[in-house]
């Protein structure tokens, strides 16, 4: 009778932890239908945009949403994009393809944006992170206190700024990139980064002879890559995607940005062929997408290893 009830209360605890489990296992399969259910619908546009550049108007216009083999007879119209980039027009200055014209544009005003937020942001969080002055708190918590400010509070008195009677900026490349080579979220996220660093390596640096410049350069920058290349991409995204502020500070086709190219090509002719719309939306979205395919690892890195201390 003993070796029963010994028996008895051993199988319950093993039968509960079982039970526990079956639970979490439950629990993170549901989890992972909620992620999965989420994921595809955020995919939805994106690949009813693709599907759509590779149709005729025919297909567009009769919402066929597969209209190829094995449930339909048509071909995708890979020419659509060779057609919308035709259809935009050319440079007068240089030849070149208008879209192409406006492709470089778009490339050279974010390369120049980020490579200028990244040395003011690593120079500016190096400051506030190693550097000890009178009312280095306080500043800081100015710069912090401009991520509170609405952009659109600011965009008009900075667009005013461009015209001749002030900068003379109107229509340059001055007024798409200088505006923007400085970022309070940068200066914190690289500065959150640079207070986990051990303050003994920089007595270790001392040491060696290294003065301030040469240890942020040579290991600060080294050890903080995750969260330096996670601001290069947010501000390569917001440049890559940036509208209102373009189409503010330009007025010639040849010094338009991508997305206002996009908007003026959906005014024109090309709004009413959905096909080429979207042909040229996905040729806009196509290299935000590869960057963050090569960058993911060190973006969740960055995300998630930063503002852990300090």
């Amino acid at each position: 009778m003993a070796n029963t009830s010994v028996t008895v209360a051993a199988i319950r605890p093993a039968a509960r932890t079982q039970r526990v489990s079956r639970t979490r296992h439950s629990g993170r399969w549901a989890l992972y239908a909620l992620l999965i259910l989420i994921a595809l619908v955020s995919l939805f546009p994106f690949a009813w945009m693709l599907m759509t550049s590779v149709k005729d108007l025919g297909d567009v216009i009769q919402l066929r949403f597969w209209p190829w083999p094995p449930f339909g007879h048509s071909t995708p119209q890979w020419g659509n994009y060779a057609q919308a980039i035709n259809q935009i027009g050319l440079d007068d200055n240089t030849g070149l393809p208008l879209f192409v014209r406006q492709l470089l544009n778009t490339a050279f005003v974010t390369v120049v944006i980020v490579l200028g937020v990244n040395i003011t942001s690593i120079m500016a969080a190096y400051a506030f992170a190693q550097l000890d002055f009178p009312g280095k708190g306080a500043l800081f918590i100015v710069v912090l206190s401009t991520l509170m400010i609405p952009d659109d509070l600011t965009l008009v008195p900075r667009a005013v700024m461009m015209f001749k009677n002030y900068l003379d900026w109107y229509n340059t490349y001055l007024a798409l990139t200088v505006p923007f080579m400085a970022s309070a979220f940068g200066i914190f996220l690289i500065r959150q980064f640079f207070m986990q660093v051990p303050r003994d390596l920089f007595d270790a640096a001392r040491i060696d002879g290294a003065g301030h410049i040469r240890y942020m350069i040579q290991v600060m920058v080294p050890l903080s890559r995750p969260a330096i290349l996670t601001v290069a991409l947010f501000h390569f995204i917001w440049a890559w995607n940036e509208f209102k502020w373009a189409q503010l500070v330009t007025s010639n086709s040849n010094m338009y940005m991508i997305s206002v190219g996009l908007q003026d090509f959906l005014n024109g002719d090309g709004g009413a062929q959905t096909q080429l719309a979207m042909a040229v939306a996905t040729m806009v979205v196509a290299p935000i997408v590869v960057l963050y395919f090569f960058t993911q690892q060190y973006f969740t890195e960055g995300i998630t290893t930063t503002g852990l201390k300090g």
